[in-house]
């Protein structure tokens, strides 16, 4: 287990005590798996891990579009959940989005819906099931679970006239350790899922860095692989009309338990796992930045109804500033 994990337990355990954003009885401890936690929330008051102004209409977006909530969800150190207390607040505000990822895109011109209506979805899975990933009961894939699904996606237009898609791989408290992921607990052997795509002479990985295609199989590369390949394929089916796909991770850059380089056939090619990635993703497909970097250069002040959502940002995930 992480150390920054660790300490976010207790920090969030903290905060669930004391910030005004709660109510009594989510101050209590909460249960998963038959065990007692302080950094969980009652079942009864799971909504609370959201800030309050995006409770209803967060729980409406992922009921309207059939998007799963993760297993973990009243954990106060849920990603998903950290992911969204981020960006719904963007959702239905095009002008804020576009000043959030202006310094990463330079070349926006304006920031186009995606989905409904909406500037922000979470979980995206694509419209087809571009790697052959097998179908849930009734032939139906699931937004969330089961699927390889990125954490939340945009769109926008660039001042060229063409439309770029961002997958976004979102992470809080993740750190991995050097378990193959291969085999699945089902007996599957998961390479041969994507072998198909792989295999290919357009893979947007790169080959001949990195030849050996089990090398992927460790987390977080597994993710990244399946990110990329999602991205390539919705790229190439120019998805919602869009020229191009590409990645972008964000993750806090005090996790430093997240730079491991886990899979024993990439250490050496670079200091941490994204450094690793930027090498092996063929050239401009994938960005990384630090959860830090993208969001406090934001210009909050330029958005006074944004101000109480800044507010509770600051103090819940204290790290950032």
């Amino acid at each position: 287990m992480g150390k920054f994990l660790e300490a976010e337990k207790k920090r969030q355990t903290e905060f669930k005590k004391t910030a005004l954003y709660f109510t009594d009885a989510a101050r209590a401890d909460g249960q998963f798996g038959g065990r007692t936690y302080a950094h969980f929330l009652p079942e009864a008051c799971v909504s609370e891990n959201l800030y309050s102004e995006i409770r209803e209409p967060a729980e409406k977006h992922f009921s309207d579009f059939g998007i799963q909530w993760h297993y973990q969800r009243a954990n106060l150190c849920s990603s998903q959940i950290c992911c969204v207390n981020f960006l719904y607040p963007f959702a239905t505000r095009p002008d804020a989005l576009k000043a959030l990822f202006l310094p990463l895109y330079p070349t926006i011109k304006h920031i186009s819906p995606i989905e409904a209506g909406y500037f922000v979805t979470f979980e995206w899975i694509g419209q087809e099931n571009y790697l052959g990933e097998k179908m849930g009961r009734g032939g139906k894939r699931m937004r969330g679970a089961n699927f390889t699904s990125a954490d939340a996606a945009v769109k926008f237009e660039r001042n060229d006239g063409t439309s770029q898609i961002v997958l976004i791989e979102w992470k809080y408290t993740e750190s991995y350790g050097s378990e193959s992921k291969v085999i699945a607990s089902s007996g599957t052997d998961r390479t041969q899922i994507y072998a198909h795509l792989y295999d290919r002479a357009d893979c947007p990985l790169d080959k001949a860095l990195v030849p050996n295609y089990s090398a992927y199989f460790y987390e977080p590369f597994y993710q990244l692989m399946r990110q990329q390949l999602l991205a390539h394929e919705m790229e190439c089916t120019h998805e919602l009309d869009a020229s191009e796909v590409t990645v972008l991770h964000i993750a806090p850059k005090c996790n430093t338990d997240f730079l491991k380089i886990t899979s024993p056939q990439l250490i050496g090619l670079e200091a941490s796992a994204m450094n690793v990635w930027k090498r092996i993703a063929k050239q401009g497909k994938f960005t990384s930045v630090s959860t830090e970097d993208l969001f406090r250069p934001f210009p909050a002040e330029d958005y006074p109804d944004l101000s109480d959502w800044w507010n509770y940002i600051n103090s819940r995930y204290a790290w950032l500033v």
